[in-house]
């Protein structure tokens, strides 16, 4: 059993949901749909492109400063 990482976000009326760790990317119209269907998309993924690093990635954030639109 494998624990990767899902990044989604709002895009207009869809989620759109990704695997950074695989590179795999999915979408729905709800935050569980997305994830249900980028988990989906990912085994399937996996079956033909095993992963061969197994180790995990790190989520962070980071602060920028805002450009004022002229």
């Amino acid at each position: 059993m494998l624990t990767l990482t899902a990044v989604i976000r709002k895009e207009e009326d869809m989620y759109v949901a990704e695997c950074p760790e695989v590179g795999t990317a999915s979408q729905g119209k709800t935050i569980e749909e997305a994830a249900k269907n980028l988990k989906e998309a990912t085994e399937l993924y996996l079956e033909e492109f095993p992963l061969k690093c197994k180790e995990r990635s790190f989520i962070t954030t980071f602060e920028v400063i805002e450009v004022a639109e002229t």
